[in-house]
C-alpha cells in the first residue's frame, strides 16, 4: 500500500514531480509547433514544409541523443540530466523566438532535440527505473496519465497566449516555465536515490529474477516493434483529421472526433493502472496492437462515416495509451533494471527517428496515391509491430 509519506519523502515523490514536468515538457516544446510553425513560416517568408522540417530535425536529433541521455541518467540520475534538459529547452525556446536565418533556425531545433531527449517519456522512464528498479511499472503508468493531458492543456493555452503576446512571447513564457518550474523540480525535488536489488536468500529460486540479455534477437525485435509502431501515431496525427475531412465529414464533427483521442488514451491508462498490474506488459502491448489492427480493418470494411471514424479514434487513442506504457514496461520486464536508462535510450532511438520521418512519408503517399493507401501503410506498420511482439518469448 502506497502511503502519503511515500509521496512526500519517499521514492513515490518522483511521480507527481515527473507528472508536472512531463506536462510542461510536452506542452511547451512538442505540441506547440502545430500552432506556431505556420506563424513562423508566414513571418519569415519560409515554406511550410521547410519550417516544419525543423521539428523533424529536432526529433531526429532526439533519437540520436537518446542512448547518451539514458546512460547519463543511469550514472548521474534524472535530477541532473533532466534538469539540464529543461534548461536547454528553455534556451532553445528563447533562441527560436529571435533567429531569422534558416541555418540558425535548424541549429536551434537540433538544440531543442537534445532537450526533447532529456525531458520526455524516455528520460522519465529511465529516471523511474533508476529509482524503483523492477517495480517501476506502476510509476511509469502513473506519469503517463499526467502526460496524457499535455495536449489538452497545451493547445488551448498556446492559442490564448498567441492572441495575447504573439508567438514569440508565447515561446518566452514557455521558456520561463521550463527554467523556473521544470528545472528546479528536477534538480531539487526529484528523488536522488538508486534502487539496489537485494540478493536472493539461501534456497530461494533465482528463476524469478531471470531476464533476457539486452542484445541479440529479443532486443532487436523489441526495438523494431516500437520503431514500426512509431510511424503510426506520428503519421496519423499529422493527416488523420484531414483524411476524415476529405471523406465528407464536416469540419466541426472532425474536430469533435479528434477530441476523443485524448480521453481514450487516458482512460486506457487508468484501466491498466487499476487492473493490469498482474498482466505481463507483453500481453498488454499485443492486445493494444491487435485492437488497433481491428480498427483499421473496420475502416476498410465499413467505410468512412461519423460513427466509424469516432470508433476508430477511440480505439486508436486507447491503443496508443497502452503502447506508451509498454515502451517503459516491456524492456523492464524482459531485460531487467540493470542499465535500464541506456536500454530505454537505445529503444527510443529508432522510435524517435521513425516519428520524425512518418509525417513526410504519409504526405507523399497521400499526394501521390490516395488516403486509403496512406491508411493501409499505417496498418502495415501496426502489423509489423504486432508480429515482432508475437514472436518474443518471455524469460523463464
Amino acid at each position: 500500500m502506497i502511503g502519503l509519506r511515500d509521496f512526500i519523502s519517499g521514492p513515490w515523490r518522483a511521480v507527481p514531480v515527473l507528472g508536472v514536468t512531463q506536462i510542461l515538457a510536452w506542452g511547451c516544446i512538442f505540441y506547440t509547433p502545430v500552432l506556431i510553425v505556420p506563424l513562423i513560416a508566414a513571418e519569415r517568408s519560409w515554406s511550410m514544409s521547410f519550417t516544419m522540417g525543423g521539428f523533424s530535425v529536432g526529433l531526429l536529433t532526439a533519437g540520436m541523443m537518446a542512448p547518451y541521455v539514458g546512460r547519463s541518467i543511469d550514472r548521474l540520475g534524472g535530477h541532473m540530466t533532466m534538469s539540464l534538459g529543461s534548461l536547454v529547452g528553455a534556451l532553445g525556446l528563447v533562441l527560436i523566438a529571435y533567429v531569422t536565418h534558416p541555418v540558425a533556425y535548424y541549429a536551434v531545433w537540433m538544440l531543442l532535440g537534445v532537450a526533447l531527449a532529456a525531458s520526455l517519456y524516455d528520460a522519465a522512464f529511465a529516471t523511474l527505473g533508476r529509482i524503483f528498479g523492477a517495480a517501476a511499472r506502476q510509476p511509469i503508468t502513473a506519469i503517463t496519465l499526467a502526460g496524457g493531458f499535455a495536449s489538452t492543456v497545451s493547445w488551448p493555452t498556446t492559442h490564448v497566449l498567441i492572441e495575447r503576446v504573439h508567438w514569440q512571447g508565447t515561446y518566452l513564457v514557455y521558456a520561463a516555465l521550463l527554467a523556473c518550474i521544470a528545472a528546479p523540480l528536477h534538480a531539487f525535488v526529484l528523488p536522488r536515490s538508486r534502487y539496489e536489488a537485494k540478493p536472493p536468500k539461501d534456497g530461494e529460486s533465482r528463476a524469478t529474477a531471470q531476464v533476457l540479455p539486452a542484445h541479440g534477437l529479443a532486443f532487436t525485435l523489441v526495438a523494431a516493434a516500437f520503431g514500426a509502431y512509431a510511424f503510426v501515431p506520428s503519421g496519423l496525427s499529422a493527416h488523420l483529421l484531414a483524411i476524415f475531412g476529405r471523406s465528407g465529414i464536416d469540419a466541426g464533427t472532425v474536430v469533435m472526433i479528434g477530441a476523443l483521442f485524448g480521453p481514450a488514451q487516458v482512460g486506457a491508462r487508468i484501466i491498466e493502472f487499476v487492473f493490469g498490474r498482474d498482466v505481463h506488459p507483453l500481453w498488454v502491448v499485443r492486445g493494444a496492437l491487435t485492437a488497433l489492427l481491428c480498427a483499421f480493418v473496420m475502416l476498410a470494411l465499413l467505410g468512412m462515416s461519423v460513427p466509424v471514424a469516432a470508433a476508430f479514434a477511440l480505439m486508436f487513442g486507447g491503443a496508443n495509451g497502452l503502447v506508451t506504457i509498454a515502451r517503459g514496461a516491456v524492456p523492464l520486464s524482459l531485460f531487467g533494471a540493470a542499465g535500464y536508462g541506456l536500454l530505454v535510450g537505445r529503444i527510443a532511438k529508432p522510435f524517435l527517428m521513425m516519428q520524425a520521418v512518418a509525417p513526410l512519408v504519409m504526405a507523399f503517399v497521400v499526394e501521390r496515391v490516395s488516403d486509403g493507401a496512406a491508411l493501409a501503410l499505417a496498418d502495415v506498420f501496426v502489423a509489423i509491430g504486432l508480429g515482432c511482439f508475437a514472436v518474443i518469448k518471455r524469460p523463464a
